[in-house]
Protein backbone atom coordinates (compact mmCIF):
# COMPACT_ATOMS: atom_id res chain seq x y z
CA UNK A 1 0.00 0.00 0.00
CA UNK A 2 1.26 3.30 -1.09
CA UNK A 3 1.82 5.27 1.98
CA UNK A 4 0.04 8.60 2.38
CA UNK A 5 2.09 11.62 1.03
CA UNK A 6 3.85 9.42 -1.64
CA UNK A 7 3.88 10.32 -5.23
CA UNK A 8 0.99 9.41 -6.99
CA UNK A 9 2.37 7.28 -9.88
CA UNK A 10 2.19 8.97 -13.31
CA UNK A 11 -0.95 7.22 -14.81
CA UNK A 12 -3.00 8.22 -11.67
CA UNK A 13 -1.00 12.22 -11.98
CA UNK A 14 -2.59 12.41 -15.43
CA UNK A 15 -6.06 11.23 -14.23
CA UNK A 16 -5.43 13.90 -11.60
CA UNK A 17 -4.39 16.62 -14.00
CA UNK A 18 -7.24 15.77 -16.37
CA UNK A 19 -9.74 15.63 -13.96
CA UNK A 20 -9.16 18.77 -12.35
CA UNK A 21 -8.50 20.81 -15.88
CA UNK A 22 -12.50 18.78 -16.85
CA UNK A 23 -13.45 20.74 -13.13
CA UNK A 24 -11.76 24.09 -14.11
CA UNK A 25 -13.72 24.08 -17.64
CA UNK A 26 -17.05 22.85 -16.74
CA UNK A 27 -16.69 26.00 -14.04
CA UNK A 28 -15.84 28.46 -17.01
CA UNK A 29 -18.97 27.57 -19.29
CA UNK A 30 -21.14 27.40 -16.46
CA UNK A 31 -20.33 30.57 -15.05
CA UNK A 32 -20.62 32.31 -18.92
CA UNK A 33 -23.93 30.71 -19.23
CA UNK A 34 -25.02 32.07 -16.50
CA UNK A 35 -23.84 35.19 -17.19
CA UNK A 36 -24.80 34.59 -20.91
CA UNK A 37 -28.49 34.21 -19.23
CA UNK A 38 -28.40 37.41 -17.21
CA UNK A 39 -27.38 39.56 -20.36
CA UNK A 40 -30.51 37.53 -22.40
CA UNK A 41 -33.04 38.69 -19.59
CA UNK A 42 -31.90 42.49 -19.88
CA UNK A 43 -32.05 42.39 -23.07
CA UNK A 44 -35.82 41.19 -23.05
CA UNK A 45 -36.60 43.59 -20.57
CA UNK A 46 -34.99 46.31 -22.69
CA UNK A 47 -36.58 45.07 -25.95
CA UNK A 48 -39.93 45.36 -23.99
CA UNK A 49 -39.33 48.82 -22.36
CA UNK A 50 -38.27 50.46 -25.41
CA UNK A 51 -38.44 48.28 -28.61
CA UNK A 52 -37.32 51.42 -30.59
CA UNK A 53 -34.63 51.96 -28.70
CA UNK A 54 -32.85 48.13 -28.00
CA UNK A 55 -31.49 47.89 -31.66
CA UNK A 56 -30.32 51.43 -32.41
CA UNK A 57 -26.98 52.07 -32.97
CA UNK A 58 -25.25 55.20 -34.72
CA UNK A 59 -21.40 54.65 -36.20
CA UNK A 60 -19.44 57.86 -35.44
CA UNK A 61 -18.45 59.07 -38.81
CA UNK A 62 -16.23 62.21 -37.77
CA UNK A 63 -13.89 62.13 -34.58
CA UNK A 64 -14.48 64.59 -31.88
CA UNK A 65 -11.64 67.43 -31.75
CA UNK A 66 -10.35 66.45 -28.54
CA UNK A 67 -8.78 63.38 -30.25
CA UNK A 68 -6.75 65.41 -32.64
CA UNK A 69 -5.84 68.09 -29.25
CA UNK A 70 -2.07 69.09 -30.21
CA UNK A 71 -1.45 69.75 -26.22
CA UNK A 72 -1.71 65.75 -26.36
CA UNK A 73 0.72 64.97 -28.34
CA UNK A 74 1.10 63.44 -31.85
CA UNK A 75 -0.30 60.39 -34.13
CA UNK A 76 2.25 58.01 -34.99
CA UNK A 77 2.48 54.27 -36.35
CA UNK A 78 5.04 51.62 -35.68
CA UNK A 79 4.95 48.75 -37.88
CA UNK A 80 6.29 45.59 -35.98
CA UNK A 81 8.42 43.44 -38.28
CA UNK A 82 7.96 39.80 -36.46
CA UNK A 83 3.85 39.78 -36.43
CA UNK A 84 3.42 42.29 -39.26
CA UNK A 85 1.17 44.28 -37.28
CA UNK A 86 0.45 48.32 -37.19
CA UNK A 87 0.33 50.00 -33.81
CA UNK A 88 -1.03 53.26 -33.40
CA UNK A 89 0.14 55.28 -30.64
CA UNK A 90 0.25 59.32 -29.37
CA UNK A 91 3.45 60.43 -28.17
CA UNK A 92 4.06 63.80 -26.59
CA UNK A 93 7.92 64.85 -25.22
CA UNK A 94 11.08 65.03 -26.67
CA UNK A 95 12.44 61.92 -28.21
CA UNK A 96 15.88 61.23 -27.02
CA UNK A 97 14.39 62.09 -23.41
CA UNK A 98 13.28 58.99 -21.40
CA UNK A 99 10.89 56.23 -22.33
CA UNK A 100 7.36 56.00 -20.46
CA UNK A 101 5.11 53.56 -21.85
CA UNK A 102 1.69 53.58 -21.12
CA UNK A 103 -0.66 50.56 -21.46
CA UNK A 104 -5.26 51.33 -21.63
CA UNK A 105 -7.51 48.90 -19.95
CA UNK A 106 -10.76 48.11 -20.95
CA UNK A 107 -13.09 49.06 -22.68
CA UNK A 108 -10.34 52.29 -23.30
CA UNK A 109 -8.07 52.88 -25.89
CA UNK A 110 -4.74 55.63 -26.11
CA UNK A 111 -7.08 58.85 -24.39
CA UNK A 112 -7.55 57.48 -21.08
CA UNK A 113 -3.83 58.70 -20.93
CA UNK A 114 -5.11 62.20 -21.96
CA UNK A 115 -4.02 63.43 -18.07
CA UNK A 116 -0.95 62.14 -18.19
CA UNK A 117 0.31 62.92 -21.54
CA UNK A 118 0.38 66.32 -20.48
CA UNK A 119 1.94 65.82 -17.09
CA UNK A 120 5.03 64.01 -17.60
CA UNK A 121 5.61 65.36 -21.64
CA UNK A 122 8.55 67.93 -20.01
CA UNK A 123 10.41 65.34 -18.44
CA UNK A 124 9.80 61.97 -20.37
CA UNK A 125 9.12 60.53 -24.03
CA UNK A 126 5.24 59.91 -23.30
CA UNK A 127 4.20 57.20 -25.64
CA UNK A 128 0.29 56.02 -25.26
CA UNK A 129 -0.35 52.93 -27.43
CA UNK A 130 -3.42 51.76 -28.50
CA UNK A 131 -2.92 47.97 -27.42
CA UNK A 132 -3.37 45.02 -30.47
CA UNK A 133 -6.75 45.24 -31.72
CA UNK A 134 -8.13 48.55 -30.28
CA UNK A 135 -8.59 51.80 -32.01
CA UNK A 136 -6.83 52.47 -35.26
CA UNK A 137 -4.14 49.78 -34.08
CA UNK A 138 -4.40 46.75 -36.75
CA UNK A 139 -6.62 44.06 -34.99
CA UNK A 140 -6.06 40.10 -36.10
CA UNK A 141 -9.22 38.38 -36.58
CA UNK A 142 -8.42 35.19 -34.31
CA UNK A 143 -8.65 35.19 -30.77
CA UNK A 144 -5.41 32.92 -31.14
CA UNK A 145 -4.06 35.78 -31.86
CA UNK A 146 -4.81 37.62 -28.60
CA UNK A 147 -2.74 35.25 -25.91
CA UNK A 148 -0.76 36.39 -22.93
CA UNK A 149 2.14 35.22 -25.19
CA UNK A 150 1.68 38.16 -28.16
CA UNK A 151 0.48 40.74 -26.01
CA UNK A 152 3.96 40.98 -23.23
CA UNK A 153 6.27 39.92 -26.98
CA UNK A 154 4.24 43.10 -28.72
CA UNK A 155 5.34 45.28 -26.02
CA UNK A 156 9.39 44.27 -26.14
CA UNK A 157 8.59 44.80 -29.95
CA UNK A 158 7.15 47.96 -29.98
CA UNK A 159 9.90 49.32 -27.53
CA UNK A 160 12.97 48.15 -29.19
CA UNK A 161 11.13 49.78 -32.60
CA UNK A 162 10.76 53.44 -31.20
CA UNK A 163 14.64 52.74 -30.26
CA UNK A 164 14.71 51.94 -26.56
CA UNK A 165 15.99 49.24 -24.45
CA UNK A 166 14.27 50.51 -21.05
CA UNK A 167 10.99 52.51 -19.73
CA UNK A 168 9.31 53.43 -17.33
CA UNK A 169 6.45 50.94 -17.38
CA UNK A 170 2.57 52.27 -16.55
CA UNK A 171 -0.40 50.17 -17.24
CA UNK A 172 -4.41 50.28 -16.03
CA UNK A 173 -6.65 47.49 -15.33
CA UNK A 174 -5.96 44.88 -18.38
CA UNK A 175 -3.07 47.30 -19.62
CA UNK A 176 -2.02 46.69 -15.75
CA UNK A 177 -1.87 42.82 -16.31
CA UNK A 178 0.39 42.99 -19.41
CA UNK A 179 2.44 45.85 -17.73
CA UNK A 180 3.06 43.07 -14.18
CA UNK A 181 3.43 39.96 -17.07
CA UNK A 182 6.06 42.57 -18.82
CA UNK A 183 7.98 43.31 -15.57
CA UNK A 184 8.14 39.64 -15.06
CA UNK A 185 9.32 38.57 -18.40
CA UNK A 186 11.54 41.40 -19.34
CA UNK A 187 12.96 42.88 -16.04
CA UNK A 188 16.00 44.60 -18.17
CA UNK A 189 13.73 46.83 -19.98
CA UNK A 190 11.39 47.83 -16.95
CA UNK A 191 13.16 50.40 -14.82
CA UNK A 192 9.76 51.33 -12.86
CA UNK A 193 6.48 49.39 -12.94
CA UNK A 194 3.51 51.64 -12.17
CA UNK A 195 0.18 49.62 -12.01
CA UNK A 196 -3.35 51.27 -11.31
CA UNK A 197 -6.22 49.09 -10.35
CA UNK A 198 -5.02 45.80 -11.08
CA UNK A 199 -3.04 43.12 -8.57
CA UNK A 200 0.10 41.28 -9.75
CA UNK A 201 -1.73 38.09 -11.82
CA UNK A 202 -0.79 35.72 -9.30
CA UNK A 203 -3.03 36.96 -6.77
CA UNK A 204 -5.58 37.93 -9.33
CA UNK A 205 -5.93 34.21 -10.36
CA UNK A 206 -5.59 32.94 -6.82
CA UNK A 207 -8.12 35.41 -5.11
CA UNK A 208 -10.46 34.70 -7.77
CA UNK A 209 -11.11 31.54 -6.66
CA UNK A 210 -10.80 31.34 -3.24
CA UNK A 211 -13.48 34.71 -2.95
CA UNK A 212 -16.96 34.31 -4.70
CA UNK A 213 -17.73 38.24 -4.62
CA UNK A 214 -14.59 38.71 -7.06
CA UNK A 215 -15.81 35.87 -9.40
CA UNK A 216 -18.97 37.65 -9.45
CA UNK A 217 -17.54 41.12 -9.74
CA UNK A 218 -15.07 39.26 -12.96
CA UNK A 219 -18.14 37.91 -14.28
CA UNK A 220 -17.87 39.56 -17.26
CA UNK A 221 -14.34 38.04 -18.06
CA UNK A 222 -16.83 34.61 -18.31
CA UNK A 223 -18.97 36.23 -20.60
CA UNK A 224 -16.73 37.42 -22.87
CA UNK A 225 -16.31 34.07 -23.56
CA UNK A 226 -18.89 33.80 -25.95
CA UNK A 227 -18.81 35.00 -29.77
CA UNK A 228 -20.68 37.76 -30.79
CA UNK A 229 -23.03 38.24 -28.13
CA UNK A 230 -20.98 40.48 -26.06
CA UNK A 231 -20.16 42.91 -29.18
CA UNK A 232 -23.71 43.08 -29.58
CA UNK A 233 -24.59 43.55 -26.17
CA UNK A 234 -22.75 46.81 -26.04
CA UNK A 235 -24.33 48.02 -29.21
CA UNK A 236 -27.52 47.81 -27.46
CA UNK A 237 -29.91 51.37 -27.23
CA UNK A 238 -26.47 53.01 -28.60
CA UNK A 239 -23.95 52.07 -26.45
CA UNK A 240 -25.86 52.59 -22.86
CA UNK A 241 -23.17 50.04 -21.21
CA UNK A 242 -20.41 51.42 -22.73
CA UNK A 243 -21.64 54.87 -21.35
CA UNK A 244 -23.08 53.73 -17.97
CA UNK A 245 -19.36 52.15 -17.38
CA UNK A 246 -17.98 55.92 -17.03
CA UNK A 247 -20.83 57.37 -15.89
CA UNK A 248 -23.22 55.42 -13.78
CA UNK A 249 -23.11 55.59 -9.79
CA UNK A 250 -21.89 52.16 -9.79
CA UNK A 251 -19.42 51.51 -11.64
CA UNK A 252 -18.34 55.12 -12.93
CA UNK A 253 -16.57 58.14 -12.25
CA UNK A 254 -17.82 59.58 -8.28
CA UNK A 255 -19.20 62.91 -8.05
CA UNK A 256 -16.22 64.24 -6.18
CA UNK A 257 -13.99 62.72 -9.65
CA UNK A 258 -12.82 64.23 -12.68
CA UNK A 259 -16.06 63.38 -14.41
CA UNK A 260 -15.92 62.59 -18.62
CA UNK A 261 -17.48 65.54 -20.33
CA UNK A 262 -19.80 65.07 -23.34
CA UNK A 263 -17.19 65.23 -25.69
CA UNK A 264 -14.88 62.20 -23.90
CA UNK A 265 -17.74 60.12 -24.18
CA UNK A 266 -17.99 60.98 -27.65
CA UNK A 267 -14.48 60.33 -28.13
CA UNK A 268 -15.15 56.59 -26.54
CA UNK A 269 -17.83 56.05 -28.67
CA UNK A 270 -16.47 57.40 -32.01
CA UNK A 271 -13.56 54.76 -31.37
CA UNK A 272 -15.83 51.73 -30.40
CA UNK A 273 -18.67 52.43 -32.62
CA UNK A 274 -16.81 51.33 -35.93
CA UNK A 275 -17.61 48.02 -37.32
CA UNK A 276 -15.96 45.04 -35.84
CA UNK A 277 -14.42 47.65 -33.57
CA UNK A 278 -15.27 45.38 -29.92
CA UNK A 279 -14.11 42.06 -31.05
CA UNK A 280 -10.39 42.98 -30.89
CA UNK A 281 -10.67 43.99 -27.22
CA UNK A 282 -13.23 41.01 -26.36
CA UNK A 283 -10.70 38.72 -27.97
CA UNK A 284 -7.88 39.95 -25.10
CA UNK A 285 -10.10 38.08 -22.89
CA UNK A 286 -11.12 34.93 -24.75
CA UNK A 287 -7.56 33.81 -24.29
CA UNK A 288 -7.02 34.50 -20.82
CA UNK A 289 -8.35 30.53 -19.21
CA UNK A 290 -6.08 29.20 -21.98
CA UNK A 291 -3.01 30.88 -20.48
CA UNK A 292 -3.91 29.76 -16.99
CA UNK A 293 -2.72 29.23 -14.23
CA UNK A 294 -0.34 31.56 -13.96
CA UNK A 295 3.54 31.11 -13.02
CA UNK A 296 4.23 32.62 -9.29
CA UNK A 297 7.11 35.27 -11.04
CA UNK A 298 8.66 37.76 -8.85
CA UNK A 299 8.78 41.64 -9.70
CA UNK A 300 12.23 43.03 -9.48
CA UNK A 301 11.98 46.32 -9.86
CA UNK A 302 10.57 49.17 -7.87
CA UNK A 303 6.69 49.42 -7.74
CA UNK A 304 3.81 51.20 -7.45
CA UNK A 305 0.25 50.32 -7.26
CA UNK A 306 -2.37 52.96 -7.16
CA UNK A 307 -6.02 51.64 -6.18
CA UNK A 308 -9.37 53.32 -6.31
CA UNK A 309 -11.12 51.78 -3.26
CA UNK A 310 -14.82 52.26 -4.86
CA UNK A 311 -13.56 49.95 -7.77
CA UNK A 312 -16.66 47.87 -8.84
CA UNK A 313 -14.49 45.38 -10.71
CA UNK A 314 -11.63 44.84 -8.49
CA UNK A 315 -11.49 44.11 -4.27
CA UNK A 316 -9.04 46.40 -2.55
CA UNK A 317 -8.23 43.66 -0.33
CA UNK A 318 -5.88 42.13 -3.51
CA UNK A 319 -3.97 45.63 -3.73
CA UNK A 320 -2.02 44.54 -0.24
CA UNK A 321 -1.59 40.46 -0.87
CA UNK A 322 0.31 41.90 -4.14
CA UNK A 323 2.97 43.41 -1.99
CA UNK A 324 4.03 39.34 -1.37
CA UNK A 325 5.24 39.04 -5.21
CA UNK A 326 7.45 42.55 -5.00
CA UNK A 327 10.99 42.07 -4.08
CA UNK A 328 11.57 45.32 -4.45
CA UNK A 329 10.90 48.71 -3.23
CA UNK A 330 7.22 48.67 -3.41
CA UNK A 331 4.60 51.66 -2.37
CA UNK A 332 0.96 51.25 -2.29
CA UNK A 333 -1.52 53.95 -2.26
CA UNK A 334 -5.17 53.31 -2.41
CA UNK A 335 -7.68 56.56 -3.13
CA UNK A 336 -10.42 55.97 -1.06
CA UNK A 337 -13.20 58.42 -2.76
CA UNK A 338 -11.68 56.69 -6.19
CA UNK A 339 -13.54 54.51 -9.26
CA UNK A 340 -11.76 52.11 -11.14
CA UNK A 341 -10.88 54.82 -13.71
CA UNK A 342 -8.39 55.90 -11.41
CA UNK A 343 -5.71 58.40 -13.90
CA UNK A 344 -8.80 59.67 -15.55
CA UNK A 345 -10.81 60.12 -11.95
CA UNK A 346 -8.52 61.72 -10.02
CA UNK A 347 -5.45 62.66 -11.93
CA UNK A 348 -4.02 65.39 -10.33
CA UNK A 349 -3.66 62.69 -7.18
CA UNK A 350 -2.09 60.18 -9.55
CA UNK A 351 0.07 62.45 -11.29
CA UNK A 352 1.63 64.01 -7.94
CA UNK A 353 1.84 60.00 -6.74
CA UNK A 354 3.61 59.28 -9.75
CA UNK A 355 6.17 62.00 -9.95
CA UNK A 356 6.81 61.30 -5.94
CA UNK A 357 7.51 57.48 -6.96
CA UNK A 358 9.59 58.65 -10.03
CA UNK A 359 11.71 60.67 -8.48
CA UNK A 360 12.81 58.16 -5.68
CA UNK A 361 15.79 56.79 -4.49
CA UNK A 362 15.45 53.20 -6.92
CA UNK A 363 18.32 51.23 -4.47
CA UNK A 364 15.70 52.40 -1.55
CA UNK A 365 15.01 49.41 0.48
CA UNK A 366 11.59 47.33 0.16
CA UNK A 367 9.43 48.91 2.87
Amino acid sequence: MARPGAACPPPARRLMVAARALLFWALVYSYCGLCACIAGLRLLWSIGRRPGETFRWVVRENPPACLNDPSLGTHCYVRIKDSGLRFHYVAAGERGKPLMLLLHGFPEFWYSWRHQLREFKSEYRVVALDLRGYGETDAPSHKENYKLDCLITDIKDILESLGYNKCVLIGHDWGGMIAWLVAICYPEMVTKLIVVNFPHPSVFTEYILRHPSQLIKSGYYFFFQMPWFPEFMFTVNDFKVLKSLFTSQATGIGRKGCRLTAEDIEAYLYVFSQPGALTGPINHYRSIFSCLPLQHHEVIMPTLLLWGERDAFMEVEMAEITRIYVKNHFRLTILSEASHWLQQDQPDIVNKLIWTFLKEETTRKRE
